[in-house]
């Protein structure tokens, strides 16, 4: 296999020390990488770890010295590397010295992807959920908030979003979507299609790219046999209520974006929408009894 130059962009955020644990998990990849941390103004000291900690020419530190949001900060450093592929990675990732020649080599073998996902695992061992799901339409998005993909399990009409549960396939496939955490993109594409909506603020950007990629004639290849880990919520878990409301507004967001009123009826968008919101009330509350508790 031809050795591409990889370029890794990595958004921080009080990422802590596993930021620099996922760097050097990439730069001891078995090809040629770059790797480009887009910090969002972090207090935690992770990128004076970083800095103290590991010392490589193909290390590039961008500060931001305040919260841009994940696109808006990826978007910032994504023009600078010169890498015939780019891979958005978590800082709370670890992947494997052969992680990225396994991919570039399924890349290599569908030139119609133009972006591909692996199997993201959570720390016990089970697939993370947003692996490899399906695009969240307001009316999937009914159907689970109905449960009605439980009731009707293996009905074509009420099939879920996510598929963590499906049984892994054999080999590469292609999907609706993947997740952000890891997505390893093909520079042709993404210059075709433009960078990531910066009118996400964190969430959704990826269904939303995904979403671009397709409009384009672009596919996303979901490989199966390539894994990585994914400590999911390092970077959030001190400031979930305003995760959550940048989630539920970027899913409004995602909502008015692709699937407008000559697609949907009115009533079902307005019924989705309002029960977005609902459903963050709930969390709001239930996050708030659970502080209360001794």
């Amino acid at each position: 296999m031809r050795l591409n130059n990889t370029s890794v962009v990595i958004v921080n955020f009080n990422g802590g020390e596993l930021l620099t644990e996922c760097v050097r998990s990439v730069l001891m990849s078995s090809v040629l990488v770059e790797v480009f941390v887009s910090d969002n103004g972090s207090t935690d000291g992770s990128i004076h770890f970083l800095e103290q900690t590991i010392v490589d020419d193909r290390l590039h530190i961008e500060k931001n010295n305040e919260n841009l949001g994940f696109a808006a900060a990826n978007n910032r450093v994504i023009p600078m590397p010169t890498g015939e592929f780019l891979l958005i990675l978590n800082p709370d990732c670890l992947i494997k010295p052969d992680t990225l020649e396994n991919l570039l080599t399924q890349m290599e073998l569908h030139p119609e992807a133009g972006m591909a996902g692996c199997l993201i695992r959570n720390l016990d061992g089970s697939e993370q959920a947003g692996c490899r799901r399906r695009v969240p339409t307001p009316w999937r998005t009914l159907v689970r908030m109905l449960c009605l993909d439980r009731i009707f399990p293996n009905h074509p009409k009420f099939e879920s979003v996510v598929m963590h549960q499906k049984p892994l396939p054999d080999q590469p496939v292609y999907k609706e979507a993947i997740s952000g955490a890891f997505m390893l993109v093909r520079r042709p594409a993404m210059e075709d299609v433009g960078l990531m909506d910066e009118g996400y603020f964190i969430h959704c950007e990826d269904l939303d790219w995904c979403m671009r990629f397709r409009q384009k004639g672009w596919k996303i290849l979901f490989v199966p046999h390539v894994e990585v880990i994914h400590a999911k919520g390092v970077c959030s878990h001190t400031r979930p209520i305003r995760v959550e409301w940048h989630k539920h507004k970027g899913m409004v967001h995602f909502y008015r974006k692709f699937f407008s009123r000559h697609q949907y009826p009115f009533l079902l968008m307005w019924f989705v929408i309002c029960a977005v919101w609902l459903r963050f009330g709930i969390l709001v509350v239930l996050y708030n009894l659970r502080r209360l508790k001794p």
